[in-house]
């Protein structure tokens, strides 16, 4: 069995306890995830089950969107509604809703952004937040990520919500958190909603309640393909993909060879901002007929395989 379901977690139970219902509902242990959301957070989880727990990097660089909403006035150590109140300030009161607007767009584009203390990062091999819990001193450098778009959807104070949509490795507690420095009132993240991941909707998605309870968990399975229907395609024969599986790399047919290579001259900004290159090119889908064979890359004029899944337990 293998395949990816997009789950609709809510908030409550952690990422993992999602992979470990989705464990217990189709009897299978081989199961992950392609990205953590904080267990106050809700929206679209990412599960992949069987071998298409092999293709988790070629999601987990996608743009995401959230809704989120954040509290102006009251600082947290966790910058979200989890953590101990560290500062109150009244100075809320006199913000407008162009002073937000401002203090979110100053946010956007390539910055560099410093991740909160209680989150996964790790400083000398340990998870920045146990650290943090036990009162240790924990000092993040600063990160780089892209904020895309950031959009003011409600102001009644002293809370306010917006959209955003970023690249992969960007806290949302940390834009709460630097809207609120920027207004000098402080604030702090209080609720989080993940709507999209890539080409992925959380309309789609099949509601994370009980999952562990349901018996038709497999029946919304969605093929191994779609986990990469983001990425450019390389069709190939029967015998290329009989050496591809002996992990040889594979010359194209001048045809299709120029193809690629015209793909890989108009893709490479994008897969350079999106994290698709892997050893230096544009990474493919390798498809026989409407099988998913595999994940691979142009070097040259030869196809060089990265991923190549199974043939024995595709959907």
């Amino acid at each position: 069995m293998t395949g990816l379901l997009p789950v609709d977690k809510p908030a409550g139970p952690t990422s993992h306890d999602i992979v470990a219902q989705v464990r217990r509902a189709l009897g299978i242990r081989r199961v992950g995830h392609a990205g953590t959301l904080d267990p106050f957070a809700s929206g679209l989880l990412l599960v992949c089950v069987g071998s298409t727990t092999r293709l988790v990097e070629y999601l987990h660089d996608l743009d995401k969107c959230y809704e989120a909403e954040a509290l102006l006035g009251v600082t947290t150590d966790s910058d979200d509604l989890d953590g101990e109140v560290v500062a109150r300030s009244p100075r809320w009161e006199q913000v407008d809703e162009a002073a937000v607007t401002r203090a979110l767009e100053s946010q956007l584009g390539n910055r560099l952004q410093q991740p909160p203390v209680f989150s996964a990062k790790k400083v000398h091999g340990e998870a920045a937040h146990r650290k943090a819990r036990r009162g240790e001193s924990v000092d993040l450098a600063a990160v780089p990520v892209m904020i895309h778009e950031v959009e003011l959807l409600s102001f009644e104070l002293p809370s306010v919500r917006f959209r955003v949509r970023c690249g992969t490795g960007t806290y949302i507690r940390a834009i709460a958190r630097d809207l609120g420095e920027s207004l000098g009132c402080g604030a702090h993240l209080t609720s989080l909603r993940r709507t999209s991941i890539g080409p992925f909707q959380v309309d789609e998605a099949l509601p994370g309640d009980d999952l562990a309870a349901r018996a038709d968990v497999s029946e919304h399975l969605l093929s191994p393909m779609e986990a990469v229907r983001h990425l450019p395609v390389m069709e190939i024969d029967d015998d290329m993909e009989r050496r591809l599986r002996m992990g040889q790399r594979v010359e194209l047919p001048g045809e299709d060879a120029d193809v690629a290579a015209e793909g890989r001259a108009t893709s490479m900004a994008e897969a350079v901002a999106g994290g698709d290159l892997d050893g230096g090119g544009v990474v493919h889908a390798i498809v026989r007929g409407s099988l998913l064979v595999g994940v691979g890359t142009m070097e040259g004029d030869r196809l060089r395989p990265r991923k190549i899944l199974p043939l024995e337990d595709e959907v």
